[in-house]
């Protein structure tokens, strides 16, 4: 398989989705609710993951896709190759501030990620990795993760969440929080998870996320030698809905064994 050809392809995909969607900032949106109030999908998040599609299903029509509105194919195994895509990651801050979010597209092979892109539309960066052959920022090489401690860490995890719930187990993230040097929230797993792989951030922590949301940023990630599992420390299924926990190597296994074995994820 030539993984190029596909990387230059998705890139080139990817950046004609977000003129597109930059074409919508002066419309009015449709939006509609999902499982709840706050989640919201516009026809925008359908009509880029309809383009997605179109595109594969020409190029590579026996690749599978998993996508979050519901246009790829439903699979039950990760065998052969399969494209997961989240057309804009973030779709409240799109719809409130037509900023902090991102087009998620990764490829993976036998359940083996193989390429990773993730596009901040509106500052047009896009984060990119072929695995085996290093990260990017625009063509530019994103430098290796280095070992950071919790003390001198900044965390990213939603801080209501840990707050509100009352189960001891939350209480372990607010102990990791309290002992962070500050925690950060943006409302995007595809950018919060870039910010692990740019070391804007040292670790990001998420209780319930899909495939398309991680998919790319764990193959980012974990291409600079940060780690990415669930809050039990197990590896990710991208097949099911899973906590995701993606650090800096060395701080992953110090929160790990301090703040997470002993919860209930």
């Amino acid at each position: 398989m030539n993984w190029e050809t596909i990387d230059n392809q998705a890139k080139e995909w990817v950046k004609e989705a977000g003129e597109r969607i930059r074409s919508s900032f002066h419309k009015t949106l449709t939006i509609h609710t999902k499982s709840n109030p706050n989640d919201l999908v516009t026809e925008m998040d359908q009509e880029i993951e309809q383009f997605f599609v179109k595109k594969i299903k020409g190029s590579y029509p026996d690749h599978k896709i998993i996508g979050e509105e519901g246009f790829g194919d439903q699979l039950k195994t990760l065998e052969g190759i399969v494209w997961m895509i989240d057309p804009i990651d973030g779709t409240m801050n799109f719809v409130h501030q037509q900023r902090n979010f991102a087009i998620s597209l990764a490829v993976y092979e036998g359940g083996m990620g193989k390429i990773g892109i993730i596009y901040d539309v509106v500052h047009d960066e896009m984060y990119h990795a072929i695995s085996g052959k290093g990260a990017y920022i625009n063509n530019q090489p994103i430098p290796a993760l280095h070992e950071r401690t919790v003390k001198e860490s900044i965390i990213a995890l939603n801080a209501t969440w840990v707050i509100e719930n009352p189960r001891i187990d939350y209480q372990l993230l607010s102990s990791l929080a309290k002992d962070a040097r500050g925690t950060r929230s943006y409302g995007t797993a595809a950018l919060e998870l870039v910010y692990v792989a740019t070391g804007r951030v040292d670790a990001y922590v998420s209780m319930r996320l899909s495939p398309w949301d991680y998919a790319a940023g764990a193959i980012l990630v974990e291409e600079l030698g940060g780690l990415v599992t669930n809050l039990r420390g197990e590896k990710l299924d991208f097949l099911s809905k899973d906590s995701v926990f993606a650090a800096k190597p060395g701080l992953h296994q110090e929160i790990l064994d301090k703040y997470l074995k002993s919860g209930n994820w």
